[in-house]
Parts: C-alpha cells; sequence; structure tokens
C-alpha cells in the first residue's frame, strides 16, 4: 500500500512538472498584442506562477511582472517581453522596482540573448533588489552564468549595446548620464536573436514587479574605428565564484595592480606614474617619485610595506629598477645595468628577481634590495621573464619560452633545479602565487599569439598547487597591463586585473 502511494505521488509530482515546463514554453512561444516597441511576451524557463506585462501608452511605461527561483547558473526563469533583431543593436531604460519587499536577489534586466529556451546563450545588464547591478553573461547552451558587477549602486538608467560579438554595459551615475560600467564580454549569437526587458522573483513561489521607462530599443550604424575611444577598469574576481566586480573605471590608459599588504589599496601605473587608490573607492592620487617621471608596468610592494619597487626609464630611456618610500620621495637606483624590469620582491624583503636584456637575450636576475651585484639565474635561449617568489622564498616562478612557446617554468631561489610547470597549448605570462600558497594565476594568450601585446582576448587561469587542476577565472579583452605583477589580495581570496575597453564616442540617450 505504501508503494503504491508512492508511485502515485511521484507521477503526481512529475505530472505537475512537465505541465509547469509546459506552460513555461507555450507562454513564451505565444502571440500576444505587440507591445508599445516589443513584439511579445512570455515566461522563459520553469515558473509556477504565470508572468505578465502591461504597456502604458499614455506614460509610455512598461510593467513586468514574474516569477522564477533564478536567472543563473545554467537556466533562466523570468517573464520575457521581446523583440526579434539582428546585427548591432542596444537597449536602455529606466528601471524601477514596485515595492520594497522580496528577495534581495530578485532581478529586473535589459537582456540579448539566441532562444527562448531557458538555458539560452545570453547578455544581460541587471538590477537586483539590493540595488546591485551588474552584467551577467552565459556563454554556451547550459552554461553556468557569470558576471561583472558594477561600481555604482542601484541605478536608475542602463543600457545595454551589442557590436558585433562584443557586449558593453552601461550605467547613469550621480550626473544622470550613462556611463561605461567597465564591464564587457564576447559572446556569438547566430542570425536572428531576442532583444527585451524581464522580470525574475528569485523565489519560485512569489511575483516580483518592475516598471521599465523612456525604453529604448535601436539599431546601432557603423562605427568609425579610427575614433574608438579607450577605457581602462580596474577589476577584482574571488577565486571562490568567479564574479569580477568593478573597482575603478576612466577614459584614461592605466595599467598593473599591486594589491596593498593591508588590502586598503591598489597601487597602479598610468602616464608615466605612479598612482594610489582605495579598494573601496574614490579618486586615484599621484605618489610623488621625484624625477622618476616614465615609470612602467613593472612595479611592486615590499614585503614590510614601506617601500616600492619602480620601473622607470626617465635616465637613460632604457628602464632601471628603483626603490622609494611608499609614501612617496627620491627613489633610489637599484640596477646599474638596463634594461632592467622589476617583478618580484623575496619574503625577506633582502633582495629583487628582475628581468634583464643584456646582449640578446632577456634572463632572470636577482640582486640586492640596496644595489650591489646582479646574479645571473636563466641562461637559456630566448625570453625568460616574470620572476616572482613563492611565499615561503624557496622558489622563484617565472616564464620562459625555451620550449618553442610560453609557458610557466620555476626553479630554486639560486636559480638551480629550473622545471616546467605547466605544459598546455596557450602562451602563458607572468605566474602570480597567493599569500598563503595555495593558488597561482597567470595570464594565457592563444597559441597563435607571440608575445605579450595588448588588445587581445586573453584569460586568466587559476592554478590549484596542491593538485596542479588548471581552470579559466575570467575572460576578458586585455593582455599587457592586465597583470604584469602581484596582485592577490592578502588573504588569498581575490586577484586584481585590468580590462580594457574600446566604445565609440557617441552620443547615449
Amino acid at each position: 500500500m505504501n508503494e503504491s502511494l508512492g508511485r502515485r505521488r511521484w507521477t503526481q509530482i512529475l505530472v505537475g512538472l512537465l505541465v509547469s515546463i509546459s506552460v513555461a514554453v507555450a507562454s513564451a512561444e505565444s502571440k500576444n498584442e505587440p507591445l508599445g516597441l516589443f513584439d511579445d511576451h512570455g515566461d522563459v524557463g520553469t515558473v509556477l506562477h504565470a508572468g505578465s506585462a502591461h504597456f502604458d501608452r499614455a506614460k509610455a511605461e512598461y510593467t513586468v511582472t514574474g516569477s522564477g527561483e533564478n536567472m543563473w547558473f545554467g537556466v533562466d526563469d523570468f517573464h520575457f517581453v521581446w523583440k526579434k533583431m539582428s546585427g548591432d543593436v542596444a537597449i536602455s531604460a529606466t528601471i524601477a522596482f514596485a515595492g520594497d519587499k522580496g528577495n534581495n536577489h530578485r532581478k529586473a534586466v535589459l537582456m540579448i540573448r539566441q532562444s527562448l529556451e531557458g538555458n539560452s546563450p545570453s547578455v544581460d545588464v541587471a538590477r537586483h533588489g539590493d540595488g546591485l547591478a551588474s552584467m551577467q553573461f552565459r556563454d554556451a547552451v547550459g552554461a553556468d552564468a557569470r558576471e561583472v558587477q558594477a561600481n555604482i549602486a542601484a541605478p536608475q538608467r542602463m543600457r545595454l549595446e551589442k557590436r558585433g560579438d562584443l557586449f558593453y554595459a552601461f550605467v547613469a551615475g550621480k550626473d544622470g548620464q550613462l556611463h561605461p560600467a567597465g564591464a564587457s564580454t564576447k559572446l556569438a549569437l547566430s542570425g536572428d536573436f531576442y532583444v527585451g526587458i524581464g522580470v525574475s522573483a528569485h523565489e519560485k513561489d512569489d511575483l516580483q514587479t518592475a516598471v521599465f521607462s523612456d525604453v529604448r530599443v535601436e539599431a546601432l550604424a557603423p562605427v568609425d574605428k579610427t575614433k574608438l575611444v579607450l577605457y581602462s577598469t580596474l577589476e577584482t574576481v574571488p577565486v571562490a565564484s568567479g564574479d569580477r566586480r568593478v573597482g575603478y573605471v576612466a577614459q584614461a590608459h592605466f595599467e598593473a595592480p599591486n594589491w596593498a599588504r593591508d588590502g586598503s589599496y591598489f597601487l597602479f601605473n598610468q602616464g608615466g606614474g605612479i598612482y594610489r587608490m582605495p579598494v573601496n573607492g574614490g579618486v586615484p592620487t599621484r605618489i610623488d617619485t621625484d624625477t622618476q617621471t616614465k615609470c612602467n608596468n613593472d612595479h611592486g610592494i615590499s614585503p614590510d610595506a614601506k617601500l616600492i619597487a619602480v620601473s622607470d626609464s626617465s635616465q637613460t630611456g632604457k628602464s632601471m629598477v628603483y626603490t622609494l618610500q611608499i609614501t612617496g620621495g627620491t627613489p633610489h637606483q637599484v640596477t646599474t645595468n638596463a634594461p632592467s624590469y622589476w617583478h618580484g620582491w623575496s619574503p625577506d624583503g633582502s633582495t629583487l628577481a628582475f628581468t634583464g636584456q643584456r646582449g640578446d637575450n632577456f634572463d632572470i636576475y636577482t640582486i640586492p634590495v640596496n644595489g650591489g651585484e646582479e646574479k645571473r639565474l636563466t641562461t637559456a635561449p630566448g625570453l625568460d621573464d616574470g620572476p616572482e617568489y613563492s611565499p615561503d622564498g624557496a622558489w622563484i616562478y617565472f616564464n620562459s619560452e625555451r620550449t618553442g612557446h610560453m609557458q610557466i617554468w620555476r626553479m630554486h631561489s639560486d636559480g638551480s633545479g629550473q622545471e616546467q610547470v605547466i605544459t598546455d597549448e596557450t602562451n602563458d605570462w607572468f605566474p602570480h602565487i597567493s599569500p598563503d600558497g595555495k593558488w597561482m594565476v597567470f595570464l594565457s594568450y592563444g597559441k597563435e599569439i607571440s608575445g605579450h601585446p595588448p588588445d587581445k582576448d586573453v584569460a586568466l587561469h587559476l592554478m590549484s598547487m596542491s593538485d596542479k587542476s588548471v581552470h579559466v577565472l575570467a575572460k576578458l579583452f586585455g593582455g599587457q597591463g592586465t597583470i604584469n605583477v602581484p596582485s592577490w589580495s592578502p588573504d588569498s581570496a581575490k586577484v586584481a586585473f585590468v580590462s580594457y575597453e574600446y566604445l565609440p564616442d557617441v552620443p547615449r540617450d
């Protein structure tokens, strides 16, 4: 009897699930009357409560109500109001939730997706119930969603642009004008796709409503690629989740963040200077480096947090290594031969590791922090670069092209025992070991790329030091300047890096 009841109960559950899925698919494929700019609307994914949409022509407002457990992981559950389009497009709107009740993670979105299936590849800009604004993206059918969180909370107006395979997010700042959010991703959509607005309650038993006003959906005209404007974005990414967050974005070219030893600020280089910026945001301030005004992206903070090492070419036109007080002042020259590019500081603070070109070869060297005789550690033909000490000081990790393409290597701190750490098909640069010694992050180019140029599709890879497993931590547009120097948070939880965008200088709203 109990077995019969059990079978009956499972049958009821399965039937109910199939009905819910059927309702969701039927709703998504239904043909309702057009709503303003949009062709149709319906529930996407699996929802327990049917959503709705209404267009107030007098107010030019769209009121969208949606249920759904989430818009995340491998599937989206939400109510979607859409228009089928192709080519380069943009959608923008002012978004407000109706009421202040509900899950903090409820979402109102501007979205572009390949299909109306819940697991479709898609990109959206989302305003969450708690004010978080982010770009979310799924780059393959059923893949887990990832995100880049904006550094502006609760922006009322947002915009999503698709230009070719590139997607860009914009949010309104305090001035009410749309500005680049620093969030972008690459996703190839084929043929027609769906552009629209949507709401997810983030609770399967709930319904949430948002109002979208001043909605604009537009086809974008081709742009003059010679008139694009560069934006740099300082981002952080937790190793546990891979969900990136924008710390600072500017219409400027800056590079190579260092994370302060106490976790409170970043250092980066821009226009030959070294800048300091609070981790929680603010205006960067330039550190006084006296006559050394051509600092490049090879710089870092001493273990005791009292000094900065910089690489500067002001004196001879070729980079040399200097140290100065972390608060600024007159730099002390450490190397006498050039070019020399700083990369690592021994844990006891006594020794610097750097890359030097001597003759026709680039090799790894060490030198006492106060100057003296440099010691050559590598002699292999080709380029050796990016030396960095392990937290215990026993090893120096570096990248070398001695195998024919760039790979990650390590050696004992005296140069002995040189061994390859990773063998793969990508060109790998700039290994950085976490302070707790558990992780290594490094920059990877495609196998067709030589050197470490800027303006390339690259990935940050994360390797577990215990089992040598490697996975992608972030994909981005960058390369040179992204992560040249140590950039781990002191608690080993996050990595800082720089990504780049080239955007047309055109009016937006």
